[in-house]
């Protein structure tokens, strides 16, 4: 027997689609300086929502780069808290050719949802603010635990503004636990709970000098590359 914070959920499941698709027309790609007000726009998008359902103390936060937003609910007493993570902005369309639809134009095929975000990080950062919305609207506009938000518009592009933000603000951020929705699930219908990620290291190698020391650089440099292929390779 479902929950009524799932009944809910699956009543207004086309509402909450056309919410996501709304989103995702928003052309929030956070890596080039044209679309800094697409950034700003997508923020204030989702702001206003989690301030329609019942969030408390929103705000979309300025920095140097592109904004933060924050929200919580901290009504339950003695009950733990979590902090929930996802990120608003998405990498650039490119190579256009490629798409069969307009990237910003969220198109239905095969049960799925085309358009650049739908799945990073749009899509799981709308379940986690409809899943708030749900569990408010079956609980008499409460939540079972306390909650803060914490969604950001820089992590296509290295995420400075949110690494600076946690530094100066761990109080406000503490937590029992994380919730970060930027995974994934390995197929429909099956709930996948992602505990370890490993990341990405990007380097840029530039030398200088005469031409044989040079070469023997660029020697060495393919052989590491070469070793960390084979240990990527044999981690998987």
């Amino acid at each position: 027997m479902a929950s009524p914070a799932v009944d809910f959920a699956r009543s207004n499941q086309a509402r909450f689609l056309d919410e996501l698709k709304a989103l995702l027309r928003i052309p929030s790609v956070s890596t080039l300086d044209e679309h800094k007000g697409d950034v700003l726009k997508a923020a204030e998008f989702v702001a206003a929502d989690l301030r329609r359902i019942g969030m408390e103390n929103v705000e979309v936060i300025p920095t140097k780069g592109h904004p933060l937003l924050y929200a919580d609910w901290l009504h339950a007493a003695g009950k733990p808290t979590v902090l929930m993570y996802a990120h608003y902005d998405v990498q650039p369309p490119d190579p256009l050719e490629e798409w069969h639809t307009p990237p910003f134009e969220p198109t239905e095929r095969n049960n799925n949802i085309y358009a650049r975000g739908a799945v990073d990080d749009k899509g799981q950062l709308w379940m986690e603010v409809k899943a708030l919305e749900s569990l408010m609207q079956a609980h008499g506009g409460k939540l079972p635990i306390n909650v803060k938000v914490i969604f950001e518009g820089e992590e296509e592009v290295g995420g400075e503004a949110i690494a600076e933000y946690v530094k100066k603000q761990k109080a406000k951020l503490k937590a029992d636990f994380a919730l970060v929705c930027d995974t994934e699930l390995f197929a429909p219908n099956i709930p996948t709970l992602c505990v370890g990620l490993r990341g990405l290291v990007y380097t840029e190698i530039e030398a200088v000098g005469r031409r044989p020391i040079c070469i023997r650089a660029c020697m060495a440099a393919r052989r590491r590359i070469r070793c960390l292929r084979w240990w990527k390779s044999s981690a998987n």
